[in-house]
């Protein structure tokens, strides 16, 4: 159902009201800026709550936004931030730093977006994609060998296997030429478990090596093209009024502090390359993010590297500033790690292309 714009009004200084003050937002606060009586508020509201923008914590309360609320704000709603001078000044003198190693950039640009945003900030970069170019199997003994692993990037990876069982080493040989003829070539994503499957019939392997060197393969190429995740600014949490129960905020806290989770919420290839992405509580895959929001910016880290940065926060978020922040200091790294031609002087104006999804457009100043 299409909303008048009224009740995108009316939707829009809700979310706005509650992002501002925490509280639910009543129609009495509403009547003036909105220019419609209080009743009429209150039974716009109501339809908007029947329709799942709004919802009612209490009985005699305002309303807050739902995350479908939250939803059609960033996609339709929000007024598309432009920075300050101060912000693109502050951003800017970091990024000049060109002498810095890529990881020590990492965390500083974490701590930098952490302490723009207010709230809890994540950096990485992802490798491309890697494969195995060559197999190696070595026979130690009846119940010992050598997995060798040769990667495209040129590294070697290798793993020395017990096994509670007793083989020949044509067995062995027969495993490396298996696994030379179907694991080569893919890359941790593209082995899949009929791979797996048939490489076992073929092997007539009835006691799960193949399993167990393919676990060692998928392990050594995710590995290979992930760089550690740098977070920052984790107890900002503590700032916000939705983690004041000790508990919640811990398990939050914990969940970003191990990192490696967030990155499960990255966007698949192919999307989000060029612009901002938001999932908001229940978008989220993992299950401690339910009641939180994530926003993240991909920028281009060159030799064929992407780059992530992100913050997470409370659904009642300033989506906004956020988007306009990460975007910049995006567009920055990627003129800076990938000499990615980008116009100056851009008003910082977001536009959505797909839902959660922006890019950044502008005009060059003359």
């Amino acid at each position: 159902m299409e909303l008048s714009e009224r009740k995108k009004r009316i939707l829009t200084a809700v979310v706005e009201g509650y992002i501002a003050t925490a509280e639910p937002v009543g129609s009495k606060a509403l009547a003036q800026t909105i220019g419609c009586s209080s009743a009429t508020i209150r039974n716009e509201m109501s339809e908007l709550t029947a329709m799942g923008y709004l919802e009612q914590p209490h009985t005699s309360a305002g309303r807050v936004p739902s995350p479908a609320g939250y939803r059609l704000y960033v996609n339709e709603l929000m007024e598309k931030q432009k920075l300050s001078e101060a912000e693109t000044a502050a951003i800017n003198e970091k990024l000049a730093r060109k002498d810095e190693q890529i990881e020590k950039l990492m965390a500083e640009v974490g701590q930098l977006t952490s302490s723009m945003t207010q709230y809890p900030a994540y950096a990485l970069t992802m490798k491309p994609p890697v494969a195995v170019k060559r197999f190696d199997f070595i026979y130690v003994d009846a119940n010992t060998f050598i997995v060798v692993a040769l990667l495209t990037d040129n590294t070697v990876k290798n793993k020395l296997i017990h096994l509670p069982f007793s083989v020949h080493q044509e067995q062995i040989t027969t495993l490396s030429s298996l696994f030379n003829a179907n694991f080569t070539g893919v890359t941790d994503r593209e082995i899949t478990d009929s791979i797996i499957r048939s490489t076992e019939r073929a092997a007539g392997d009835t006691y799960g090596l193949v399993a167990v060197v393919a676990s060692f393969t998928m392990e050594c190429l995710a590995a290979a093209r992930t760089a550690p995740l740098r977070v920052a600014g984790q107890s900002r949490l503590l700032d916000q009024p939705e983690f004041r129960d000790p508990d919640k905020a811990h398990a939050l806290m914990s969940f970003i502090s191990e990192g490696s989770h967030l990155m499960d919420d990255l966007p698949p290839a192919g999307m989000g390359t060029d612009g901002v992405r938001v999932t908001i509580g229940p978008e989220n895959m993992a299950e401690e993010l339910k009641d939180s929001s994530v926003v993240m910016a991909s920028y281009d880290a060159g030799d064929g590297m992407r780059g992530y940065i992100g913050v997470v926060g409370p659904t009642r978020m300033d989506y906004s500033g956020v988007a306009a922040k990460l975007s910049y200091i995006a567009a920055g790294l990627s003129r800076m790690l990938a000499g990615t031609d980008a116009p100056r002087g851009l008003d910082n104006k977001l536009v959505l292309k797909e839902s959660g999804h922006y890019e950044q457009e502008g005009r060059e100043e003359e």
